[in-house]
């Protein structure tokens, strides 16, 4: 690949004298698609996600698993742009694309004809909001199981010298000299996992300031690279919250560091002017801490679970009965909990009809303790599960005081985020056990609004400040509670324990530990792979359906509802597909009946026992 963007570099140049094939650019493209569909090729290429920035040659070919947090306005540049020799005075044409400065090796004609003036636009892309640890171990170990990975190169530095051609062919050849490198960094032979920020002493000479830049990361606490991506063609098949995959051309040039530090630089174009300090250091943040990645090829991911792409299918019930029996025990010993559980986490958005999103199931599990740390111990038990995950505890400072709404800064000129701005299918767990006596103010109300509307209709309204724009999404929310929930839901189950350990967290953390690495990510692949299957009814089972619901109501018209009838569809379905099963079968749909009945049997016999429970 680095042979080939040389030869790129050089076409570009012949192109501009006449004695290249116009459409080169098209079949390098075409070149690059082609051979990053294959996943031994794809592994030779370094991420963004697992090496450090100042580790990555300029220049050079990676790749970024990412989330569009934000897109930027389209920018111009100069697309083709003439240099002159001082000395000779000979003119030369070159291509300004996937850069972001000029050759400089000569002066650069600003008022030729023949330069070109073209458009890009500019993605603000940050890792996978709620990514799980595993999801980024795995990723990292297949990253370097491939013997013919290229290692990155440890010659970057924001006053790097330049090595020879002949130097650099000696690093690409011999790997083993750059491996040497990498252990002298960490100060032994054994590789390591290269830590992911730039040293602090490193941030701080590069962007010359001391006060960190806000990365704008939807989540707290969240680490990792932001970049901006720029994109040359068919941008507008992308949109905000779309993960990616993105293959392209790093730029790290210093001088872009100079630039969004420098506001009176002459180096900063003229019409930049009309930007505030604020949008300059947003749009140009130092290009050590925010790289550019020009982009040559990207693909949308349906998920990130890394193990899913080499499996092709695992046997449904055997996968079924194994998980059933580990959740059945961290819900100590509840298995019709735990059987709905695993509904939940199959269940996705499939399609919207009119406002109506299909597909979602909202669980809410009640009956959790309070004064303990058992949702804590539960939500790690499903980070375990799925690729992507955040837990919102609900306590009155929360709900008062974290934005969970995307805004609008103008004064910037980017959307700032909130925690509500995740990657499709993303496992929402909201813990109202953290609920507590006090007054919500008007944010408190809003972000409570904020989650009712994410429940009911899959969308969160992004704030404008003077108007609302509506996002779709496709977000799993689980709610534990300790009594039936505020917020709406489209499952109600109440926690029936049948055992009581003296140490909950102990009892937790040994039926983790007893679980193999093979069957934890068998699980893993089942639950990832069935949210990817296509389902459908007969027109046989739906009449038969139909006939059963007007029989269910004939002698009570008021023990079955439309919204009853509803969620017993969604039931049916996702008890299908739990099975490996892509159509409804008459006897999932009897399961579905007979789990519907234990469940509402149950919570009426909690009305009994406490009044205020509905």
């Amino acid at each position: 690949f680095t042979q080939l963007f040389k030869w790129v570099n050089n076409c570009k140049y012949l192109n501009s004298q006449s004695n290249c094939s116009p459409d080169w650019e098209t079949k390098v493209l075409e070149y690059f698609k082609e051979k990053l569909k294959d996943n031994e090729a794809a592994s030779w290429v370094p991420s963004l996600n697992d090496v450090p920035v100042h580790y990555l040659k300029a220049n050079s070919l990676v790749k970024f698993r990412c989330f569009i947090q934000d897109m930027f306005d389209p920018e111009f540049y100069m697309g083709v742009y003439e240099t002159v020799d001082p000395s000779s005075k000979s003119k030369v044409l070159r291509s300004g694309k996937y850069k972001d400065v000029a050759e400089c090796g000569h002066q650069v004609d600003l008022n030729t004809k023949n330069a070109v003036t073209l458009e890009r636009q500019t993605f603000y892309c940050v890792p996978i909001p709620g990514e799980s640890p595993w999801v980024k171990e795995i990723s990292f170990s297949y990253s370097c199981s491939n013997p013919a990975r290229v290692v990155p190169s440890t010659s970057y530095a924001p006053c790097r010298h330049k090595r020879s051609y002949e130097e650099d062919e000696d690093m690409e050849t011999q790997p083993h000299k750059q491996k040497e490198q990498l252990a002298d960094i960490h100060g032994s032979g054994d590789p390591k996992r290269l830590e992911t920020e730039a040293p602090s002493s490193l941030s701080n000479a590069a962007s010359g300031c001391s006060s960190p830049l806000d990365l704008n990361f939807p989540l707290p606490g969240e680490k990792g690279p932001a970049c901006l991506v720029k994109v040359y063609e068919e941008w507008e098949l992308f949109k905000v919250n779309d993960i990616l995959e993105v293959y392209g051309i790093l730029s790290v040039d210093p001088v872009l560091s100079v630039i969004s530090e420098d506001k009176d630089s002459s180096l900063v174009d003229p019409m930049d002017c009309t930007e505030s300090v604020e949008e300059q250091r947003v749009h140009c943040p130092p290009a050590s801490l925010v790289p550019r990645l020009h982009m040559l090829y990207a693909h949308r991911l349906q998920h990130n679970n890394p193990l899913l792409p080499p499996a092709l299918m695992v046997n449904g019930y055997r996968a079924l009965g194994e998980l059933l029996g580990y959740l059945t025990h961290v819900l100590l010993g509840d298995a019709l909990a735990a059987e709905y559980l695993i509904l939940h986490l199959i269940s996705t958005v499939y399609a919207r009809r009119d406002v109506l999103p299909l597909g979602k199931f909202t669980l809410n599990l009640s009956g959790c303790p309070h004064n303990s740390t058992y949702t804590e111990q539960l939500y790690r038990v499903i980070q375990q599960l799925i690729p992507s995950s955040f837990r919102l505890g609900m306590s009155l400072h929360n709900m008062n005081n974290l934005r969970l709404v995307p805004r609008k800064d103008y004064t910037a000129n980017r959307l700032l985020s909130g925690v509500l701005q995740l990657a499709p299918n993303t496992s929402l767990f909201l813990d109202e056990t953290q609920l507590e006596q006090g007054q919500l103010d008007s944010t408190g109300v809003r972000n409570i609004t904020a989650l009712g509307n994410l429940i009911s209709w899959q969308k969160v309204d992004y704030d404008f400040n003077y108007h609302q724009m509506e996002f779709p999404c496709n977000i799993n929310v689980l709610i534990a509670s300790e009594g039936k929930s505020l917020l709406p839901c489209d499952c109600h189950v109440r926690l029936q324990p049948q055992l009581a350990p003296p140490n909950l967290e102990q009892y937790i953390s040994t039926i983790q530990v007893s679980l193999s690495p093979s069957l934890l990510n068998k699980f893993r692949i089942y639950l990832s792979l069935l949210r990817t299957l296509d389902y459908s009814i007969s027109e046989e089972v739906t009449k038969a359906v139909e006939d059963d619901f007007v029989e269910m109501r004939k002698d009570d018209p008021q023990s079955i509802s439309a919204e009853d009838l509803h969620r017993l569809l969604v039931v049916a379905r996702l008890l299908s597909l739990s099975v490996g099963h892509t159509t409804l079968s008459r006897d999932r749909w009897m399961r579905a009946k007979h789990l519907e009945t234990l469940r509402t049997n149950r919570t009426e016999q909690q009305k009994c026992v406490n009044g205020n429970e509905p």
